[in-house]
């Protein structure tokens, strides 16, 4: 199980939020699990937007009222007969607080605080929720994760990032219907997690070299026929004057497969990514480049792990494990070296 402290790690590359000043004391404590973690990035992160104003939004009300406000429901009007009370059923828009992602924070806090973190911890968000009491809660398995932000909301973008986790990762319903609690994220977002780690580490420790995207690679075709083809997604493409790297960042609970005691390659990992190098390939074949693609597995605790480079077809196709397990300036250094490697930088002795 990767250290918590690493977990933090990862997130502050994700989301470059948590370096700033107020989440810098986070990165000291220590945590018994990944839900004091996430308790503890809220507790802060509400904090500093309560000194901000918990942010509004327009939200549809329909009401019988004696005076007349916004629009008259005619139809409902009728229906309910409010005009014998002297009312008119009107709709209208009210700039509340009782916005879906203050409701998305009120109700994650109430599931941690049903969680495995520590009575300080649950007391502090419990006064912080003291300011949220004309929010109301929302069903946590029905809401739609893909927020659209803008200027107004774009402080809200890692708290509902950090919700997300929290929810997916923490919160199992079982057969009879009640809900489990559990100490770390589950293999999907960990996955998610990992990806945006390893792309915005690039993008921070290398933004003066180089360029480090997640693009798409269009597929090189002889014909305009692409019907029902699926869109190539790379996890990370990093390029340095003519060269560049595509890596797959996978984590899984087993790297590799195994068949009568022989240890493979996911055959779909490979197919992929010589995919993706050579679509890539053919696209530069007008200009000088060399091309390479990566497969970064997360290491576990398997005794065989994969660790080898391949030449394929003029390609070279590396296969990779990063140790999460390590203290962080190792797993930097495996990084640094990487970009090393492939781009003749020079190798940093830590991040």
């Amino acid at each position: 199980m990767i250290p918590i402290q690493n977990v933090y790690y990862m997130l502050s590359y994700a989301f470059q939020v948590l370096n700033e000043q107020g989440y810098k004391n986070i990165a000291t404590e220590q945590f018994h699990n990944t839900g004091e973690l996430m308790a503890a990035i809220l507790e802060k992160g509400i904090a500093i937007q309560l000194k901000r104003g918990l942010g509004k939004e327009y939200i549809p009300q329909t009401e019988a009222l004696s005076s007349l406000r916004g629009k008259i429901d005619i139809a409902e009007s009728i229906k309910t007969q409010s005009m014998l009370r002297k009312q008119l059923i009107c709709t209208y828009d009210e700039f509340s607080v009782n916005s879906t992602m203050n409701r998305i924070i009120k109700s994650t806090v109430a599931l941690l605080l049903r969680s495995n973190i520590s009575k300080q911890r649950k007391k502090n968000l419990r006064k912080l929720m003291m300011y949220f009491g004309e929010v109301n809660f929302i069903d946590l398995h029905t809401v739609n994760w893909n927020v659209q932000y803008n200027r107004n909301n774009q402080t809200y973008r890692m708290l509902i990032s950090v919700c997300y986790l929290v929810v997916k990762g923490l919160l199992q319903t079982q057969s009879d219907g009640s809900t489990q609690l559990m100490d770390f994220l589950d293999e999907q977002r960990m996955c998610r997690l990992y990806e945006k780690f390893i792309l915005e580490y690039y993008r921070k420790e290398y933004k003066d070299q180089i360029t480090a995207n997640a693009s798409q690679i269009p597929w090189q075709l002889d014909n305009e026929e692409n019907t029902m083809l699926p869109v190539m997604q790379s996890d990370i493409m990093l390029q340095h004057d003519n060269r560049v790297l595509i890596i797959d960042a996978k984590y899984y609970e087993h790297s590799t497969q195994v068949q009568f005691d022989k240890h493979t390659l996911h055959s779909s990992n490979l197919y992929q990514i010589f995919t993706y190098v050579k679509n890539k390939e053919y696209e530069l074949r007008d200009r000088e480049h060399k091309v390479s693609g990566m497969l970064l597995y997360a290491k576990t605790k398997e005794e065989v792990y994969p660790n080898n480079v391949y030449q394929m077809s003029g390609n070279q196709i590396t296969v990779r494990t990063l140790d999460l397990n390590l203290p962080f300036s190792d797993i930097a250094k495996q990084l640094n070296t990487i970009a090393a490697t492939h781009f003749d930088l020079p190798e940093r002795s830590k991040g």
